[in-house]
């Protein structure tokens, strides 16, 4: 018995030498120290012997029990830190070089002007305002004085919601992609929080595609309300914001116009950045403007209408409203020179990290 454990503790050893990846490491500690291992079937031997014969080969296996745990953890040891050395010899890195910067991004064109222009009107009391992109034809349509089948609706080029072909219907009317920020001009009237000074930015849909035109595109729209407002202010906010924006070298000029919702009306343009102004450019007539001009958005006098949709007093109170594309309105920004307005919404990162 005693022999036969003291051969064993000699195979353990040479086993343990051997060793050099904690797999086999794990193999030899589950052959010989494990539950159903050599040592512990050699341990089951001691029961079969009388007293002093059992005391004598007891204590011989527990010698044996530690040398064997004592080898088990050197070489546990020994391969740990081979394998560390061997790790850090393959991962090695010197600190000194200089490192590989990670692509950073930035915030899209289009975000970085709707930040800008609403810091621009916070600066004279206008408050960012959200209102629904989705919502009733009596928002978009019925409150700002377009009734039903009115031919008014035409232009918009609507987008309804609906299902299976039908468009779906509720409280107020159809659901519809809202084609304008004008929807929220009620809605705004309706909080009964007087003065108003709003600015509302948000997507709006409409079914055109050009150099000049998206299927969805942003908006802003401002708002104003109070007694005795004028055609006066209106073009002191118009001036301030071209002047804050565009810088003094751009020309405008105000056009009497017609909108349902606006009385009276006026378009506001611009001068074309792409061509300064001219129409034209190095291969031909400009693309962009045509002419020399960009429409930068309309205006005007809140329609008394609307006024009384929104629960007031036309004779109490007037306002007036604006709305301008946001996209349309960086774009005639000098420096920017961008004359196809889908160039935005390609995911080119060469066009986008210019800016």
């Amino acid at each position: 018995m005693q022999d036969a454990l003291i051969q064993l503790q000699t195979e353990a050893l040479a086993v343990f030498l051997k060793v050099k990846t904690l797999d086999e490491l794990e193999a030899a500690r589950v052959e010989y120290l494990g539950r159903k291992g050599r040592l512990a079937e050699a341990m089951k031997d001691l029961a079969a012997l009388d007293a002093d014969a059992k005391r004598e080969a007891g204590k011989i296996a527990n010698d044996v029990k530690r040398t064997i745990e004592a080898s088990f953890q050197a070489t546990e040891a020994r391969v740990v830190a081979g394998a560390a050395a061997e790790r850090k010899a393959q991962e090695w890195l010197d600190v000194s070089l200089p490192g590989i910067a990670p692509a950073v991004g930035h915030l899209h064109l289009t975000t970085q002007a709707i930040d800008e222009i609403s810091g621009i009107f916070a600066h004279i009391g206008f408050v960012r305002s959200r209102h629904p992109e989705v919502d009733w034809d009596y928002y978009a349509f019925e409150s700002l004085n377009m009734p039903k089948e009115h031919p008014a609706r035409d232009e918009w080029e609507t987008f309804f919601i609906g299902d299976e072909g039908e468009v779906a219907t509720g409280e107020k009317g159809k659901i519809v992609l809202t084609p304008h920020t004008s929807n929220g001009q009620v809605r705004e009237i309706e909080k009964g929080e007087l003065p108003i000074r709003m600015i509302n930015i948000g997507k709006c849909y409409r079914r055109q595609a050009s150099a000049r035109h998206l299927p969805m595109f942003h908006q802003f729209e401002g708002l104003m309300v109070d007694k005795n407002v004028t055609v006066t202010e209106l073009k002191g906010v118009f001036d301030y914001f071209v002047k804050r924006y565009f810088g003094p070298d751009r020309a405008t000029r105000l056009r009497p116009y017609h909108f349902r919702f606006t009385e009276p009306s006026f378009e506001l343009d611009i001068s074309c950045a792409v061509c300064e102004g001219t129409g034209k450019i190095e291969n031909g007539k400009c693309k962009l403007c045509k002419g020399g001009w960009l429409e930068l958005g309309g205006a005007g006098m809140v329609h008394p209408n609307v006024l009384k949709a929104g629960g007031l007093n036309p004779d109490e109170y007037t306002g007036f409203a604006f709305g301008w594309g946001v996209e349309r309105t960086m774009m005639m920004r000098s420096g920017i020179n961008i004359d196809d307005i889908r160039t935005l919404y390609k995911n080119d990162l060469r066009f986008l990290t210019q800016f």
